[in-house]
């Protein structure tokens, strides 16, 4: 009943700009932490930001000074300002929020369906 859809990926050249987006949606009681991951082929899963409900960010170090993490808690919207990105950006990004369903008490981590980024001249 929860869901979490991504937008904003494409092909960029080197030196350009994107800015993802997911929307959280569903019978949803409330959203924790929220946090952009990103996989590239052959390579695993790894974490590139995330932000707490009171807005404290933390970033995976290769992103540092190029990306921006932000949210909109009254749309339930987590945004990924991807700027001066280079072709070892290139992955699947995905979304991920740990999210109280109304129905239950605690919190569950959940995850988007993924957009993919991709840098090449």
């Amino acid at each position: 009943q929860v869901q979490l859809v991504e937008s904003g990926g494409g092909l960029v050249q080197p030196g350009g700009s994107l800015r993802l987006s997911c929307v959280a949606s569903g019978s949803i009681f409330g959203i924790n932490t929220m946090a952009w991951y990103r996989q590239a082929p052959g390579k695993q899963r790894e974490l590139v930001a995330e932000i707490t409900s009171g807005g404290r960010t933390n970033y995976q170090d290769s992103v540092k000074g190029r990306f921006t993490i932000s949210r909109d808690n009254a749309k339930k919207t987590v945004y990924l300002q991807a700027n001066n990105l280079k072709p070892e950006d290139t992955a699947v990004y995905y979304c991920n929020a740990d999210v109280r369903p109304r129905s239950y008490l605690s919190s569950y981590p959940y995850w988007g369906q993924g957009t993919q980024v991709t840098v090449s001249s």
